[in-house]
C-alpha cells in the first residue's frame, strides 16, 4: 500500500523562507501541481485582527510563494472570501498581506467580487452528504476556481466546531458564498463534501501549514496562542490535517470529518498509513483541549440544541442580523480590546514570531526575489 506522504519541518524565524521553500519539495509539491495551469493561493482568514495562530502567517504566504517560484510556479493569485464577521480587506491589511502580494507581484482577487469571478452552478460527480439537502436550489461555486490548482495556508489550531481545523475546512471561505452559515449543523459532512468537489475542480491540490504558534482552545478566534514551531505540508488535505490534530493532541479518527474522508477514499486519515518526512515529530502531544467559551455556547444552541428548531426563521431571513451582530460585537467590540488585543501585543513583544511579525510590519516583506527554476 502506498502511503500518503506529510513533511513536517522545525523551524525557527531565522530560516523559516527557506525552511517553507525545503517543505514545499519534501512534500512532492512540484510534482503534484499541473505547471501549465495557474495555482491560487488560499490563505486562511479567521479574524480580520491579528490574533497569532488564527491567520495564515505573512511568513507562511511569502515562503509558500517563494517555493512555488523556485520549483517554476510563476502564475500565482491570491484568493480572498468574505463572511458575515469577517472583513477581508481589513485582515489581509492588519495581516500583512498585501504589500507580499505586491512585491511579488500575485494579485489579489475576490470571490465576492463580480469583476474577478462569478458564481455558477455546479453539479458535483460524487455523491454529496449534506449540500444537495443544504442548497436544494443547486450548489454554485466560483467559476474562476475551475481548472486551476489551488494551494490552501491554514493554520494548526482548535476549532469549536470540528475540534481541530486545517486545510479541508479552508475550502469552506473559498467555495461557499456568504450564506455559508446555513451549513452549521451539518459542518463535517459540509467540508467533506467540498472536498470531493476541490478533487473534481482542481488539477492540483496542495496545502502548506503553519504551526510556528498554534492556537489552543475554542477557536478559530479567541484561543490560546502556543509557540511550537513547526511547519507542515502535503497533497493529502486528510493526512496533513490528521497529522496536524495528532500533533494537537487529538485521535484523528475520532474527528467526525477527517473520519468521514478517510472512508470515502478523499485521503488519509489513518496516522499507519501515513508516512512523515522531514523532521521527526514522533514525540509530540500538545495535549490541546478546545474548552469551552460564550460563544460556543451560542453555537451550539442554534446549530444543535433545542433553538436548531428556529434555524430557518432566523437565519434564512432578515432575522440574521441578530446572531451576526451578537457574533461581531462578542469578538471585536468585547474580546479584541478587552484581551485578544493583549495576548497579541505581548506574542508580538515577547516572542522571536512576534518579532517576526512586527518585521513584517515594518517591512512589508523580506525577500526581494527568487530566481525561477526550469
Amino acid at each position: 500500500m502506498t502511503k500518503s506522504k506529510v513533511a513536517v519541518l522545525y523551524t525557527r524565524p531565522e530560516t523559516v523562507l527557506q525552511d517553507y521553500q525545503r517543505l514545499f519539495e519534501l512534500a512532492g509539491g512540484r510534482a503534484v501541481l499541473d505547471p501549465n495551469a495557474t495555482t491560487i493561493l488560499k490563505d486562511n482568514i479567521s479574524w480580520h485582527y491579528p490574533m497569532p495562530s488564527a491567520n495564515t502567517t505573512p511568513w507562511q504566504l511569502e515562503g509558500t510563494i517563494l517555493a512555488l517560484r523556485q520549483a517554476g510556479f510563476t502564475d500565482l493569485t491570491c484568493v480572498q472570501n468574505r463572511t458575515v464577521v469577517t472583513n477581508a480587506f481589513k485582515g489581509e491589511d492588519l495581516n500583512g498581506y498585501v504589500p507580499i502580494c505586491q512585491h511579488h507581484e500575485v494579485p489579489l482577487l475576490y470571490n465576492f467580487r463580480s469583476e474577478d469571478m462569478a458564481w455558477i452552478p455546479y453539479e458535483p460527480r460524487a455523491k454529496m452528504l449534506a449540500l444537495n439537502h443544504i442548497y436544494p436550489r443547486g450548489i454554485h461555486i466560483p467559476d474562476y476556481f475551475l481548472g486551476k490548482n489551488i494551494v490552501h495556508l491554514p493554520t494548526v489550531k482548535c476549532h469549536i466546531y470540528t475540534t481541530t481545523t486545517g486545510a479541508i475546512k479552508n475550502a469552506f471561505g473559498g467555495l461557499l458564498n456568504k450564506h455559508r452559515h446555513y451549513t452549521h449543523s451539518w459542518i463535517h459532512e459540509t467540508i467533506v463534501d467540498l472536498l470531493a468537489i476541490q478533487q473534481e475542480i482542481h488539477p492540483g491540490l496542495f496545502a502548506v501549514m503553519d504551526g510556528t504558534t498554534a492556537g489552543n482552545g475554542p477557536g478559530p478566534r479567541i484561543m490560546k496562542p502556543e509557540i511550537k514551531n513547526v511547519i507542515l505540508a502535503s497533497a493529502d488535505q486528510v493526512a496533513i490535517d490528521a497529522v496536524s490534530a495528532k500533533l494537537m493532541g487529538f485521535d484523528p479518527l475520532s474527528i467526525k470529518y477527517i473520519r468521514l474522508a478517510h472512508e470515502r477514499g478523499l485521503g488519509v486519515g489513518d496516522m499507519r498509513e501515513i508516512e512523515l518526512v522531514g523532521d521527526d515529530v514522533s514525540g509530540e502531544n500538545w495535549n490541546f483541549a478546545v474548552g469551552h467559551s460564550f460563544h460556543q455556547f451560542l453555537g451550539w444552541m442554534a446549530w444543535y440544541g433545542p433553538t436548531r428548531v428556529f434555524q430557518k426563521l432566523v437565519l434564512r431571513t432578515p432575522l440574521v442580523v441578530i446572531p451576526n451582530f451578537i457574533s461581531e460585537f462578542n469578538h471585536d467590540w468585547v474580546h479584541w480590546p478587552l484581551k485578544e488585543k493583549h495576548i497579541y501585543e505581548e506574542w508580538k513583544a515577547n516572542t522571536t514570531w512576534g518579532q517576526l511579525f512586527e518585521r513584517y510590519q515594518r517591512e512589508g516583506y523580506l525577500v526581494e526575489s527568487v530566481a525561477i527554476s526550469n
